[in-house]
């Protein structure tokens, strides 16, 4: 099967409608672009991870559609723009997509990660690199957490500075369970993994049997459930993001057991002021370490 892609600039009050409209024109897919991406004129939409941003289109959008070689691509835009009442038929040009090996090609974008001074993050198809480090096989999915995000990372070295031997965890917002692993490889007792996704849930318990981590996974109402808010862990980490972090502080800190530490990420360096304001009256946080521009604190709750 070979393809080719149908590339239309727009201005932005079209750009959804007209997305749309090429899909039931017999489109395979659509993607938006910044017509002036790589100019002085670019513009970010997107700001912090997992927060919608206030328009879905640029000023000058570029619309691309995958279509089939052989189709009538000047049939599928003119249906397209007579499907959403535009005045004239866009101007477009098209361009070929090259037959590829795909599943190589998205391998080869996935290397071995190193985080901190022991860690290696593995994808299946590589090797090992350091036999001898604390190694996690996890490949790239549906759920956060491979270690290439910063704020992975710096929980994860927290993890490996403060190895949580013989203790017990608690990872909130666990994602792929990539913190509650490196966690139970660094000898902790009893680790526990809550997430509001259920998809997260059953990516992190697959990851766990495949790196031979015994570890519990749970939804927070069935964690609340199991497990009362009287009981108490020696390390809670949540790398979220600051506003649920903020609106957590009491539940958060609250899970932290008398002499245990509370780690928290997904906060952004000026965020951090006053994500630690919300926790000042359970347990006093400070930064531990900044890459990026994102932010890791922890404290340790008093005896």
């Amino acid at each position: 099967m070979a393809w080719i892609e149908i590339v239309i600039e727009v201005a932005r009050a079209h750009a959804e409608p007209l997305s749309d409209a090429l899909m039931d024109a017999g489109a395979l897919s659509v993607s938006v672009e910044d017509a002036d991406e790589g100019t002085e004129d670019e513009k970010p939409l997107f700001g912090e991870p997992g927060m919608e941003p206030d328009e879905t289109a640029w000023d000058r959008s570029r619309v691309v559609a995958l279509a089939e070689v052989d189709s009538d691509h000047a049939s599928i835009v003119a249906e397209a723009a007579a499907a959403i009442s535009l005045a004239t038929i866009p101007t477009y040009t098209t361009r070929p997509v090259e037959e590829q090996d795909w599943v190589r090609l998205t391998q080869s974008q996935f290397a071995p990660i190193h985080i901190g001074k022991n860690i290696w993050v593995v994808p299946s198809w590589h090797d090992a690199p350091d036999a001898d480090a604390l190694i996690l096989e996890l490949d790239p999915g549906l759920a956060f957490g491979t270690g290439s995000h910063p704020t992975t990372r710096l929980c994860m070295e927290w993890l490996e500075a403060h190895a949580p031997k013989e203790l017990s965890v608690l990872d909130y917002g666990c994602g792929s369970g990539i913190l509650a692993m490196v966690a139970k490889k660094l000898g902790a007792s009893r680790v526990i993994g809550v997430d509001i996704d259920p998809q997260a849930i059953e990516s992190a318990q697959f990851n766990a049997e495949r790196n031979q981590c015994d570890i519990e996974y749970a939804l927070p109402t069935a964690f609340g459930e199991a497990h009362p808010a009287s009981e108490k862990f020696n390390v809670v980490v949540a790398n979220i993001l600051s506003s649920p972090l903020k609106l957590m502080a009491p539940m958060l800190a609250g899970r932290v057991a008398a002499g245990g530490s509370l780690i928290l990420s997904g906060v952004l360096a000026r965020q951090a002021e006053e994500v630690a304001a919300a926790y000042a009256p359970f347990i006093q946080l400070s930064v531990w370490a900044e890459h990026e521009g994102w932010v890791a604190l922890s404290g340790q709750l008093a005896g």
